[in-house]
């Protein structure tokens, strides 16, 4: 005996073509443009299956599904929405939907999850509550299919503890999604900790993550909690995580492995009871062939690979992404601004190198620097003009003062992963210490391993030099002359 599929959808349209579909592919088919003719079929004891609109005139069908859920939490029901958002999805998920599917949808792909639905066994009743209270703040923002996937996927996740690793380009937004997973996961009401292991240097990146205790090394006046405790409950990202080094990956492994570790310079075991979710622009696998990343390490926290794609392969959010932005800087107190449409057309035809953040620093430069309120095509002409200059030109390579800004920039950052408390004492040392050890090794490896030159070139004693070879245990490989 077939099944019978109940369809509720207002488009007379979709109705149609679902029905002839469902009807092709074996099934009995019932379909109403309303969702108290559907709430009636379920109550009637009718229907194995039901796929649902959002938006009716009646009824929203994401309301309809825990009501059906109640007097018939057997019956799996599939929700369809043009409302493309990471919220649907979510919500969908919350209220017991088997599969959110957003319109338009492929119907190859509906068949397929129609029978998966019908055959898959019944999973234990979820622990996650519906949080009813969510307002609709979109922490991402593009109804792209490539973004389609990533909603269904993150709303997959929320229920779960499962360790996530989100890769993608500089910009593409991997604190957002991280973000999301917490803020509208199980653990929403601990904390949601980062650490950006590339703002840290290398030698303080365990403190930094398992804490310290007083006296464990210079400058550790006090005990120090780290990340895994501030994280308790909660959601711990780590950032940039292709950057971490060996010894502290050999630690976090441990964690992960046996679900608890010791502070540095403790003994006793403190429980870690985090979600961990790691980030990376980096290309792992090629690190792992390097032996610069744990393989095991890496399939501990790759249980969930997301993808984030780079702003060029999902141009057509960019006018989404680009009144978002300019709504966002009204709210902050500048003028509202519109972008007319072929001014929005000319950015989809921009490469952005950098991203969703390149983008958005754009958007608020036109905001802030242009008297009129409608931005026009020459303007937006203009301002990627200059951006390709700059590109063209190295980004500013050239500039002098490149190198100071660079590090500025890295101490910015290091400062303010430390939020309201201070790094540990000793910092003057260590920032030398992690420029002088690259800039001995790249003047070494330049003149051969000759220490000779390699002193005069960095107008150091060759006595010094030595020392400081010694001191940074810095190898010399001298290669054979071509």
């Amino acid at each position: 005996m077939s099944a019978t599929i109940l369809i509720a959808d207002d488009d007379a349209a979709i109705r149609t073509v679902l029905n002839q579909a469902l009807g092709r592919a074996g099934y009995e088919v019932r379909v109403t443009g309303n969702a108290s003719t559907l709430w009636r079929w379920v109550n009637d004891g009718e229907g194995d299956l039901v796929i649902t609109d959002v938006v009716m005139p009646d009824e929203n069908g994401l309301d309809l599904i825990p009501r059906i859920k109640k007097i018939r939490p057997e019956l799996r029901c599939i929700v369809m929405s043009a409302q493309n958002t990471l919220m649907t999805a979510v919500r969908a998920t919350e209220r017991g939907a088997f599969e959110y599917l957003p319109k338009p949808f492929d119907l190859n792909e509906l068949i397929s999850v129609v029978k998966r639905a019908l055959e898959t066994p019944q999973a234990s009743k979820s622990n996650t509550a519906p949080a009813n209270n969510m307002e609709e703040e979109l922490p991402l923002i593009g109804r792209s299919p490539a973004m389609q996937d990533i909603y269904r996927t993150l709303a997959r996740l929320m229920g779960t503890d499962l360790s996530v690793m989100i890769t993608g380009e500089s910009g593409t937004g991997k604190e957002l999604v991280a973000r999301a997973l917490h803020d509208y996961g199980k653990r929403r009401n601990g904390s949601f900790v980062a650490l950006n292991m590339a703002a840290i240097p290398k030698e303080l990146i365990e403190s930094e993550l398992f804490g310290h205790e007083k006296g464990s090394f210079t400058g550790a006046t006090n005990r120090k909690s780290g990340r895994f405790e501030q994280a308790e409950g909660g959601t711990l990202f780590l950032d940039e995580i292709g950057d971490m080094p060996a010894e502290a990956q050999t630690r976090l492994l441990r964690v992960l492995q046996e679900g608890e570790f010791t502070t540095v310079g403790g003994s006793t075991p403190i429980k870690a009871n985090v979600r961990i979710v790691a980030a990376t622009h980096r290309d792992l696998r090629s690190l792992i062939r390097q032996g610069l990343f744990r393989e095991d390490l890496y399939y501990r926290l790759n249980v969930v690979p997301i993808r984030l794609p780079p702003l060029r392969e999902r141009t057509e959010d960019i006018p989404e992404l680009a009144n978002h932005f300019l709504s966002q800087v009204a709210e902050e107190g500048l003028p509202w601004k519109t972008i007319e449409k072929p001014a929005l057309e000319r950015l989809k035809q921009h490469n952005w190198p950098g991203n969703v953040r390149e983008l958005e620093n754009v958007i608020r430069r036109l905001a802030a620097l242009y008297s009129q309120e409608t931005i026009t095509l020459e303007v937006i002409q203009q301002e990627l003009a200059e951006l390709n200059a700059q590109s063209a030109n190295g980004g500013g390579d050239s500039d002098p003062d490149n190198l100071s800004s660079a590090i500025e920039k890295h101490l910015r950052s290091y400062f303010d992963a430390h939020g309201d408390s201070l790094p540990p004492s000793g910092l003057y040392d260590r920032v030398l210490k992690e420029l002088e050890r690259p800039l001995l090794s790249m003047t070494l490896e330049a003149t051969n391993g000759n220490q000779i030159k390699s002193a005069q070139l960095l107008g150091l004693n060759r006595n010094t030099l030595r020392k400081k070879i010694r001191e940074l245990n810095i190898p010399i490989t001298k290669n054979a002359v071509k």
